[in-house]
């Protein structure tokens, strides 16, 4: 039995975690991960005396129970990069770049569903099934391959047109869709109960999301121990924002950190903005964007299930969320490159063009230590959106 347990993020309901949980039984919400007590000081003094390697050397904070090994390519460990010049275009002095277009699937999606992939393995499951907007497909088909397990993928037929061939590439079984990622995740979810595939949809299961924490354990390490003052994250299903979240509240509790939770700030299209709309309305809840549309494919999610808990997470942080237009966050993209090196997809994009905005409107100082996240790799959107 993991020594770990699962809480339901709507009613509270607690359950243990064997098997092969998927959402609460009682309220259909997600379930977050629950460790019996705080990480010990002698384990980030053994992270000390380890330096180097991906996101598995977190194992004393993930659930992974002692003798068992990861299904892995390697990923996480990568650069956090000071980006002066950028800042300077942007009117922030100290802004910072998480690149995650360094993971072995060229995205940030490797986290989460390695972790997935890992525990879900481990369980018995053969088979998993996804939609994606793409970059999640691609991590999904590639630990799949790894583990030698059966993977579909329901995709738009929108989708970049390299992130699908590399989804047929490492061998999943590809189904196009005439709509958006939430009529693919509805012929997901058909597929998992038909044939009994686990589902590994964003939320519905808990461990994408412990996967997505070392993003902030990451951070938080590079920076020394010492948390920015803020983090701008493109946000769709919001994995990321919500392990963020709750790897912070994990390292205080621990006491390896000082200083307050940084302020979180979500970034979505002005074509496709629940949780913008949900966060300035006051809602605890998000409603379904009717007729998303954005260039930025993974922020094309019109009614996400963690919305509630991104909604907690900005509330709770003191963050807030912003939306910023298709051009703003391609030229952004743009700058990304030509003034800091980084090949940034449409979602980086959209990170740096919040920074801008979130600075003009006195939200951000311009002398605060700022995070941004370059979630993929622009080369794998193909060059239409630049």
């Amino acid at each position: 039995m993991p020594e770990w347990s699962l809480e339901c993020s709507g009613c509270g309901r607690h359950r243990d975690a064997a098997g092969l949980p998927t959402v609460c039984e009682s309220c259909g919400a997600p379930w977050l991960v629950r460790y019996p007590r705080p990480v010990s000081r002698d384990a980030k003094d053994a992270l000390a005396a380890r330096p180097g390697g991906g996101m598995w050397r977190y194992r004393a904070l993930l659930p992974l129970e002692p003798g068992e090994e990861p299904v892995t390519l390697g990923e996480g460990g990568t650069p956090l990069l000071p980006a002066p010049r950028l800042g300077e275009a942007l009117g922030a002095s100290d802004l910072w770049i998480k690149d995650e277009a360094a993971n072995p699937t060229g995205s940030f999606k490797a986290r989460g569903l390695a972790a997935a992939v890992t525990r879900a393995w481990l369980g018995g499951a053969r088979t998993f099934v996804l939609p994606t907007a793409g970059n999640a497909g691609v991590a999904a088909a590639a630990y799949g391959a790894r583990a030698g397990a059966r993977v579909r993928v329901y995709a738009p037929r929108s989708t970049p047109r390299p992130l699908l061939g590399q989804i047929a590439a490492y061998g999943a079984e590809l189904h196009l869709v005439d709509g958006h990622i939430g009529d693919c995740g509805t012929l997901a979810k058909a597929f998992a109960a038909e044939t009994g595939a686990m589902d590994l949809s964003t939320l519905r299961e808990p461990y994408r999301i412990e996967g997505k924490k070392t993003l902030g354990l990451e951070i938080a390490e590079q920076l020394g121990w010492h948390l920015p003052a803020a983090i701008v994250y493109p946000t769709g299903g919001g994995t990321g924002l919500i392990g963020m979240w709750k790897a912070f509240l994990e390292l205080i509790e621990a006491g390896w950190v000082r200083g307050p939770m940084p302020r979180l700030f979500s970034v979505q299209a002005a074509g496709c903005a629940p949780v913008v709309r949900a966060a300035e309305a006051g809602a605890r809840r998000c409603e379904a964007w009717p007729d998303p549309q954005t260039v930025a494919s993974g922020l094309r999610v019109p009614n996400p299930l963690g919305g509630s808990l991104m909604l907690r997470a900005l509330e709770e942080s003191r963050g807030g969320a912003v939306a910023v237009s298709d051009p703003d966050l391609v030229a952004a993209a743009g700058l990304m490159a030509s003034l800091a090196g980084v090949d940034a997809c449409p979602e980086g994009g959209a990170a740096a063009a919040a920074v801008r905005a979130l600075v003009e409107r006195g939200t951000l100082g311009r002398l605060e230590r700022i995070v941004i996240f370059n979630t993929g790799a622009g080369v794998l959107y193909g060059r239409d959106f630049k």
